[in-house]
């Protein structure tokens, strides 16, 4: 579309939210933030009317406070069943939700979450594209903060094909912008290549000169270890791959 676009980003100053502003403000588009913070809640609807006023999609990246399954699923699910009704209303033509590769592989927790998410998002009126992504660069450093003790890092065994949150917005970006319908239930987007979630940790703390020893560790108590450690999480081969890789990443967030 050559014409220029209003488009509502929901969580608009999240980790992947932000971006999303940015791709469409320099793709010459108009984004119209929404954010707790300026005034627009999803999930009890105050500012969302006007926000929404001449939108032509949205895009939600919104995600609530807790990861824990029951918290989660409340949030997801209000927050696309609100997004849904007033975008209808205010006249806005489709909607673009993201996702996480191999979420409907996982038997609980915020995996189903995310799945609860989709079926809410796609059970309304207005159309919608699923874009699930890989594990995001930014994410591992967050990984490492919850599993440090002491000195030891412990950071679970996992097979990642892991993506710039920027390379997830640009790619939830040309999906609103494309006016057609969606030909399947969802697409994906992830990084130029698989890694090992330990072994980039280990990059991670070294090229950052944090003084921390990264110690992999299973966890046979959890339902999702397998998948986690077999390579679930990994993309098709229908998928969007783009870098940065992420080394890439490190050297030029350092």
């Amino acid at each position: 579309m050559g014409s220029v676009q209003r488009i509502a980003v929901a969580g608009a100053t999240g980790r992947v939210g932000r971006h999303v502003v940015d791709v469409l403000a320099e793709r010459g588009h108009e984004a119209v933030p929404m954010a707790r913070a300026r005034g627009v809640d999803v999930i009890t609807g105050d500012g969302l009317a006007a926000a929404l006023a001449g939108v032509d999609c949205i895009i939600d990246t919104a995600t609530g406070p807790s990861p824990e399954e029951e918290a989660a699923t409340a949030f997801f699910t209000t927050a696309a069943r609100n997004l849904q009704q007033a975008g209808e209303q205010a006249g806005a033509t489709r909607m673009v939700v993201v996702s996480i590769i191999g979420t409907d592989r996982f038997s609980g927790g915020y995996g189903a979450a995310v799945v609860a998410h989709e079926q809410a998002a796609q059970a309304g009126p207005l159309p919608v594209k699923v874009l699930r992504a890989a594990q995001f660069h930014e994410f591992v450093p967050q990984l490492i903060e919850w599993g440090t003790q002491g000195e030891v890092a412990y950071v679970p065994r996992m097979r990642i094909q892991p993506v710039a949150a920027r390379t997830v917005a640009e790619a939830l970006v040309d999906l609103a912008l494309d006016p057609a319908p969606a030909t399947a239930p969802y697409t994906e987007v992830a990084g130029p290549r698989e890694e090992s979630l330990p072994e980039i940790a280990t990059l991670f703390v070294s090229r950052r000169g944090l003084p921390l020893k990264i110690e992999a560790v299973s966890d046979p108590a959890d339902p999702n270890a397998a998948l986690q450690e077999g390579g679930g999480l990994l993309p098709g081969p229908g998928a969007r791959l783009a870098g940065p890789t992420f080394e890439q990443w490190l050297d030029a967030t350092s």
